[in-house]
C-alpha cells in the first residue's frame, strides 16, 4: 500500500492499494475510491470485539475495501478540522488514541478497547474511562482535532495536560490525573478541577482543539430560540 495525506485543516487521505490489498475502515468514513474497490461490512472479530469498538467510540461494524482485478484507490476524510497521522503498528509497540480516533488501518491492525488503570484517570483525565488501542502489525490512520504536538518523554519524565488536550500516547506511558492545586485556582481560575499527567516513557501527542472545546466555543453562537 502507498498513501499520501493531503489538505490542511480538512485533510484526506489517499491510498494506493495492489491487487487484493486490504484496508478497514470506521463506517463511513470513505470518501471516494475507484469501482473495483469491493466492500464488505464485517463484525471483524466477533460479537466482542465489536460491542468493545462501540464502548470505544467506534460503531459495532467495520467496512473491509479489497482492490479487485488490479490496484485500487480509495481516500477516507477527517470528519472535523484538524489533521491525520499515519502510525506504524508492530508486536509490542500499541499505540492509545482518544475516542473516535481511528479513521483507518491495514488488516493485521487490531481495533480494540484500552480501559484506564486508574478510575481517577479515567473519570477526571478528558477522554472518559475508555480509549482506544492499536495493536497488531501494520499502517494505521487516526484523526485529530486541530495541529498535533509531540513530545518525547524519557523515563519518569512527565507532562501536565489540560482535559481533552492528549490525542495519543505510546502504551508504554501512563496516564494519571493531579487536582489543581488552591481553591482559588481550582474555582476560578477557569482550567477546571483536574489535569491530566503523562509519565514517560514514550510519546505523547497533544493536539491543539480538541472537540469538547471547539462545542465550547461555537455554542454561544448557536441560535436555540424556537
Amino acid at each position: 500500500m502507498q498513501y499520501q495525506i493531503v489538505g490542511d485543516t480538512l485533510p484526506a487521505v489517499i491510498c494506493t492499494l495492489g491487487i487484493k490489498e486490504t484496508l478497514i475502515t470506521e463506517n463511513g468514513a470513505m470518501a471516494w475510491m475507484t469501482p473495483n474497490m469491493k466492500m464488505e461490512t464485517t463484525s471483524n472479530g466477533g460479537l466482542g470485539k465489536a460491542i468493545g469498538r462501540a464502548f470505544s467510540g467506534e460503531r459495532m461494524f467495520q467496512n473491509r475495501y479489497t482492490a479487485e482485478g488490479g490496484p485500487g484507490q480509495i481516500a477516507f476524510a477527517s470528519s472535523l478540522p484538524g489533521c491525520i497521522r499515519a502510525f506504524t503498528v508492530t508486536p509490542g509497540n500499541d499505540i492509545i488514541v482518544q475516542k473516535r480516533g481511528f479513521l483507518a488501518s491495514e488488516v493485521g491492525v487490531t481495533l480494540s478497547v484500552f480501559f484506564q488503570k486508574k478510575l481517577g484517570a479515567g473519570l477526571f483525565g478528558g477522554e472518559g474511562f475508555i480509549m482506544q488501542r492499536l495493536s497488531g502489525n501494520g499502517i494505521a490512520f487516526v484523526e485529530f482535532d486541530g495541529y498535533v504536538v509531540e513530545y518525547t518523554l524519557q523515563p519518569g519524565q512527565q507532562m501536565v495536560v489540560d482535559t481533552g488536550y492528549l490525542a495519543a500516547m505510546d502504551a508504554t506511558c501512563q496516564m494519571d490525573i493531579q487536582q489543581v492545586p488552591g481553591i482559588k485556582n481550582a474555582l476560578f481560575g477557569g482550567e477546571g478541577l483536574f489535569n491530566t499527567v503523562i509519565t514517560g516513557p514514550g510519546k505523547v501527542y497533544l493536539q491543539t482543539m480538541p472537540l469538547n472545546q471547539l462545542a465550547s466555543s461555537i455554542q454561544p453562537y448557536i441560535y436555540t430560540g424556537s
